[in-house]
């Protein structure tokens, strides 16, 4: 079986420059694979990194060293020295991400907002707006927030905005912070039943879960990050 996502030797140090120029590592080594089908969970303790290692992934934080290989359009690309275009195509296309806040253009509308990635990989408008109201009124989101913005919706309601965003276009990897966090039983139940949905159709996951019962109900195994001193 061949891993969608896998990394090897990366590591990430932060340098704050406002102290004296203060290198603090905070990755070191990481080789991670994850496969079509599997959900693989980040385990280890506040400040281990694993928040870090989500956003290397992504590509929000550059690696200091390693690689990071991602399928896509059949062969590996290395997100470490990917150039930005490429990038920017294997998240409109292969790599999706939920993180813990919704970061969205103010005044568009919670249904667009939802639709647009969809749109982006070349479903029509319309089936890209109806997917996205069925992906919302499964989440119970009432039908009149579809029209609106999100900007004034609880934190709740935003991060379910957030979940339909992230699991609509059918990422073949799929990266998620936390995605329960602000959720009640039922919404989280919900996710849980998405989530099982997307490991079936062959999607590789990887998450952060605080939420031990929602962790044991979705993940295959579990993966430590372990902060390493001689991280780069």
């Amino acid at each position: 079986m061949s891993a969608l996502l896998r990394t090897e030797g990366v590591a990430k140090a932060f340098t704050l420059h406002l102290q004296g120029g203060t290198r603090i590592p905070v990755l070191g080594g990481v080789d991670l694979v994850v496969n079509p089908g599997e959900c693989v969970a980040l385990w280890g303790p506040s400040g281990a990194g694993k928040s870090t290692l989500m956003r290397c992934l992504y590509g929000n934080y550059g690696a200091g060293a390693g690689r990071i290989l991602l399928r896509h359009r059949g062969e590996e690309i290395d997100l470490v020295t990917a150039d930005p275009r490429t990038v920017i195509e294997a998240r409109r296309e292969t790599i999706g991400y939920v993180s813990q806040f919704l970061r969205v253009i103010p005044r568009v509308a919670t249904r667009d907002i939802v639709a647009e990635p969809m749109i982006a990989r070349g479903m029509v408008k319309a089936e890209a707006l109806a997917r996205a109201t069925a992906l919302l009124t499964r989440l119970n989101l009432p039908d009149r927030l579809h029209g609106l913005p999100p900007a004034t919706f609880s934190g709740g309601e935003q991060q379910r905005v957030n979940l339909a965003r992230g699991f609509a276009p059918g990422y073949p990897v799929l990266l998620l912070d936390e995605p329960t966090a602000s959720l009640d039983a039922g919404n989280r139940a919900v996710v849980v039943e998405m989530i099982r949905e997307a490991k079936a159709a062959g999607t590789a996951i990887v998450g952060i879960f605080h939420d031990a019962e929602v962790r044991e109900a979705v993940a295959d195994r579990l993966f430590d990050v372990i902060p390493h001193q001689d991280a780069a």
